[in-house]
């Protein structure tokens, strides 16, 4: 009777440190891939909410041209002139830009900033279930072993 449960608990162990500690890793690891994606698309200074404020503006200042600075890499900057603001340049990921009226833009953001956390919201629940299938499976081994629960 003995060795059955060793041999119980030791199934049990290699299920967890076999299956589901490698699964939780990996849900995490997509998960913090989600979060950087956020930030490579919308680093700190260039937040997605700072985009949709500054295009806000724009619109509620009726900004046709305007003068900026542009970070030429290694906080290098120059100005630079804009023209024509009716149409912008959103950084959509893989190097690839797309040209936006400012409507287009917004629309875009809402419906990123929504992709983005309910990928997020996915991970999070992938992760809270997998911990808490670890926290059953650690129970029952306390229970084959005959452990007092802690409290």
């Amino acid at each position: 009777m003995d060795g059955l449960i060793q041999e119980k608990v030791r199934r049990f162990e290699e299920f967890v440190d076999l299956r589901l500690k490698p699964d939780l890793v990996h849900a995490i690891a997509e998960r913090d891939k989600v979060f950087e994606q956020q930030e490579v698309l919308y680093p700190f200074e260039y937040d997605i909410s700072n985009l949709r404020r500054n295009i806000e503006n724009l619109e509620k200042n009726s900004v046709t041209s305007l003068q900026t600075l542009v970070n030429l890499g290694s906080e290098v900057y120059m100005q630079a002139e804009v023209p024509d603001t009716q149409r912008i340049f959103v950084d959509i990921g893989l190097g690839f830009h797309v040209e936006f009226t400012w409507s287009e833009a917004l629309k875009y953001i809402s419906v990123k900033e929504e992709s983005l956390a309910k990928q997020i919201g996915e991970y999070t629940c992938l992760i809270a279930s997998i911990k808490a299938q670890i926290k059953i499976v650690c129970e029952g081994i306390r229970e084959l072993l005959q452990i007092p629960g802690e409290r």
